[in-house]
């Protein structure tokens, strides 16, 4: 099969979970990361939905392309499935990313994209939906304005600008 390559866009960034080889910048075309998932269990409920990440159809995203050694593919996917698809918002696809790294070369790797036919798919929502959302809900893995504020430091820690985000992440520090 060869090796595994995984594209993380978020928290799995920073905190993959999984043993991997190699972590090298990259880009994938044709989807960008966006605030557009209700969280029902990390960072919200049902009742009071969160906001979480997906990869939305359209435009691009930089991330992180981890290349996992063959012997630990199936584990990893394994971990991934349990992981990303609690709820089966996303749809688990292979997709080419270009690695960042001077090299520029095309790698297929595995991806998680929102799928929009999903009862949790948000879509596009306005700055003043998404404050509202984030700054008032929680799940199980703590307050959603703390994975908002966590994800854009993270992201800026690895020289990633992602606008939107950011001006949420101003809005909340603000007291929005």
């Amino acid at each position: 099969m060869g090796d595994l390559w995984v594209f993380g866009y978020g928290s799995l960034m920073w905190r993959p979970g999984f043993a991997f080889e190699a972590a090298v910048p990259a880009l994938l075309h044709g989807a960008h990361r966006s605030l557009c998932v209700y969280s029902h269990v990390h960072r919200g409920t049902p009742e009071r939905p969160g906001l979480v990440l997906g990869l939305d159809a359209g435009g691009s995203c930089r991330g992180v392309a981890f290349r996992v050694a063959d012997g630990q593919a199936d584990e990893t996917v394994a971990y991934l499935r349990a992981r990303e698809q609690v709820t089966m918002i996303y749809r688990e696809a292979v997709r080419p990313v270009r690695l960042a790294d001077g090299s520029r070369e095309r790698v297929a790797a595995l991806t998680y994209l929102v799928d929009p036919t999903h009862r949790q798919y948000a879509g596009v929502l306005s700055l003043e939906a998404q404050l509202a959302h984030v700054a008032e809900s929680a799940g199980q893995s703590g307050p959603n304005r703390d994975y908002v504020l966590n994800t854009v430091a993270h992201l800026e820690e690895m020289g990633i600008h992602d606008s939107s985000l950011t001006r949420i992440a101003e809005r909340l520090k603000n007291g929005a």
